[in-house]
């Protein structure tokens, strides 16, 4: 390919002026890679020449080729963006400056830095979705140039293309791209399984011949039969679709290879639907296996009609029906008929799904605390297998399998996440957990309340699971930060000082030396337990007072539990402290206050540590259910458990968990887990218990 030649090319769907852009850039780029070769030993230059005409099969516009021509131009030579703008303009100098920054990105197995690499990507595609494009054409050549390399960079090329840029190929529905990504990478990463799935599909090729041209020529006839427009085209399976199913679904070589695959491709969508008719009259449908995509597209845009039939011989036939421009389409997604920011048109269905994608990634890579999270979420979208429900309103959403209605609730909007409560799958109250199914209609329920933390454990929509540990870590912020000015505020008042009192400056000097920006930062570092108030305290003080012991904890100064303080106040499980018990706590590193009895030995070691050792009180108006435990000894009676959950029902108490041990052949020790509100309310529920006749003796557990 010569310049000359690709400038002949682009005169097909360029202007004159386009073209002579395109035909200077790549002098510009000869000049600037002067002296520099490839490891096949051709001029650099030739490189940004086969992405450019990448590009061209595309249909791109010329500054999507400028910017192919010049992406190795900042990297590998001297001249800067500003040069580039200067002579290209800003738009191309930014696609350059995009693709270069993709091109810094040292990929290495370790999960981190790939995830570092979306995290730009997604960056770069917000900005200006051609970057993308670009990138792609680059690796495309990258990889048709593989064999050069050594083996061990070939595989990591290989497992990069296919873990990153065959999905996202994928997901912009640029399928012809995707297909040759997956046939060069598996057949470098992995060579042997490559050669022998070549080997059986070549050695099956023979009989089958037959049976497909039969096949072909049925459905040929029956489409001029019915006078119907459209040709027929069978369908290879490619070698690491083949490797992929035989993997996932546990198929045998024979399992996929037995199934006859063709395309049919007409004028328009009306079309379709009569061929649709025509086939089934002609073979027997397969139930359950028609799939409409022109009515409700893939979430990447592509259309189609999907039928599986019994053929001659029993044999499944599966058929893609389809128009001309959807064909297109499903070929080169996003870069079909390349439309950006026309004045006379508006982007196409996929431009705008492809653009809702980024941004939904960016909304991802703003909420995830790193970019092992960002990529987690990630991943979950460039693996959909599509799933479609509707909002009561009848619009669509494109879910991936196993959703649930938290994601639907986020994919309508993050507020009606947020605000999710309970939900109605065709007009039937259901668990929020329940999976969703194609063809459901769903209704959200909300209200003022917050995500909850057991959504993560069925969750599975990127956006999803982004948003609701986005706010719970904001929640434990503010929870932390609020915990720590009670304890902060207890240990001043010990000493007859509170933060409202204390001088400015003398805040401003403790938050330099602690390198924390704003006071709340300091605060939730306490409230977390990783600082403690005590020392805080004493730095804050005036210095000749803070020289003298500050007093231990008296009754007098004791915090008060509220009961609602949330995820930073945690009730030891080993004491099961309840209201009306007198109390302690210690300040647990990263977890806040941990609340014991005063009895409870865990505690014993720590009780003269002002630092750790807090004393706490009930709060009168504390409310809600705490958990307790009670070890009951009973004679062993039919029906005496049913008994004992009657007594303790009538009490106005749940069981959360039972169990039973035999002491002897005659009695049996009842362990049981209770949910009450007080010491006044257990009292009344060990009452109930000590009236049954079989029950010889109950204690509140104890450790």
């Amino acid at each position: 390919m010569t310049i000359d030649a690709l400038a002949h090319n682009l005169n097909e769907y360029m202007g004159s002026a386009q073209v002579d852009l395109v035909r200077r850039s790549y002098f510009y780029a000869e000049q600037a890679h002067d002296g520099q070769y490839r490891l096949t030993g051709e001029e650099y230059v030739t490189h940004p020449l086969a992405v450019a005409q990448i590009l061209r099969e595309m249909h791109m516009d010329h500054q999507s080729l400028i910017a192919a021509m010049l992406h190795d131009v900042i990297e590998d030579t001297g001249i800067t963006r500003d040069a580039i703008e200067s002579q290209f303009g800003e738009t191309v100098a930014n696609l350059v400056d995009g693709v270069s920054k993709l091109n810094q990105i040292e990929f290495s197995t370790r999960a981190e830095a790939q995830a570092e690499n979306f995290q730009k990507m997604a960056l770069a595609m917000a900005k200006d979705i051609r970057v993308i494009l670009v990138k792609m054409a680059d690796r495309m050549h990258n990889m048709r140039t593989l064999e050069v390399l050594p083996p061990e960079k070939q595989k990591r090329i290989a497992k990069e293309t296919l873990e990153i840029y065959a999905p996202i190929a994928n997901r912009l529905g640029m399928h012809n791209i995707r297909l040759e990504f997956e046939e060069i990478g598996f057949t470098a990463l992995y060579p042997l399984r490559s050669m022998r799935i070549d080997a059986a599909v070549k050695n099956v090729s023979g009989y089958r011949k037959e049976l497909v041209t039969q096949v072909q020529s049925a459905l040929d006839a029956c489409l001029k039969r019915e006078t119907l427009p459209g040709s027929v085209i069978g369908r290879e399976k490619h070698l690491y679709s083949i490797y992929r199913k035989m993997k996932e679904k546990r198929l045998s070589f024979r399992e996929i290879t037995d199934v006859f695959a063709f395309r049919i491709v007409t004028d328009e969508v009306d079309t379709c639907y009569r061929i649709l008719g025509a086939v089934h009259n002609l073979y027997k449908p397969v139930p359950g296996k028609f799939k409409d995509y022109i009515a409700i597209p893939k979430v990447n845009g592509y259309q189609s009609l999907h039928t599986t039939l019994f053929g001659m011989h029993g044999v499944p036939i599966e058929i893609q029906i389809r128009t001309e421009e959807m064909d297109k389409m499903a070929g080169n997604g996003i870069a079909a008929h390349w439309l950006y920011k026309s004045s006379e048109d508006t982007p196409n269905n996929s431009h705008i799904r492809a653009r809702q994608w980024v941004q939904d990634l960016l909304e991802m890579q703003q909420h995830a605390g790193n970019s092992l999270e960002f990529i987690e979420h990630v991943k979950t979208d460039l693996f959909p297998d599509e799933i479609y429900v509707f909002t009561p309103k009848g619009a669509i959403l494109e879910l991936p399998e196993g959703s649930t209605p938290v994601d639907f609730a986020y994919a309508v909007h993050t507020d009606v996440g947020n605000s999710c409560v309970a939900c109605r799958i065709n007009r039937k109250l259901a668990p929020l957990s329940e999976h969703l199914q194609s063809g459901q209609t769903v209704e959200i329920i909300a209200s003022g309340n917050h995500p909850n933390p057991a959504w993560l454990g069925f969750a599975v929509t990127g956006k999803a699971r982004s948003n609701i540990r986005h706010f719970l870590k904001n929640q434990r912020r503010s929870e932390a930060i609020a915990l720590g000015r009670r304890l902060l505020n207890k240990t001043l008042s010990s000493f007859g000082y509170h933060l409202s009192n204390i001088p400015r400056e003398k805040v401003g000097g403790l938050l330099e030396q602690t390198d924390f920006e704003v006071m709340d930062d300091l605060l939730e570092d306490i409230g977390l337990g990783n600082r403690m108030a005590y020392i805080v305290a004493r730095r804050l003080i005036p210095s000749e007072e803070g020289e003298e012991e500050f007093p231990l904890n008296t009754d007098e100064s004791s915090m008060a539990i509220r009961g609602a303080e949330g995820m930073l106040m945690t009730f030891a499980k080993c004491c099961h402290p309840i209201p009306g018990d007198s109390v302690v706590g210690y300040i647990s590193a990263g977890r806040g206050m941990m609340v014991h009895r005063e009895t409870c030995n865990n505690v014993a070691e720590i009780r003269n540590d002002p630092k750790k050792y807090v004393n706490l009180r009930w709060d009168p108006s504390v409310g809600g259910e705490f958990t307790v435990e009670l070890r009951i000894e009973l004679e062993h009676q039919r029906g005496t458990i049913a008994t004992l959950a009657n007594a303790i029902s009538s009490a106005e108490a749940n069981i959360e968990k039972i169990g039973t041990t035999d002491r002897d052949a005659r009695f049996s020790i009842v362990s049981l887990t209770l949910s009450v509100r007080n010491r006044v309310h257990l009292a009344k529920v060990m009452r109930k218990v000590r009236l049954l006749k079989s029950v010889t003796r109950v204690s509140r557990a104890s450790n």
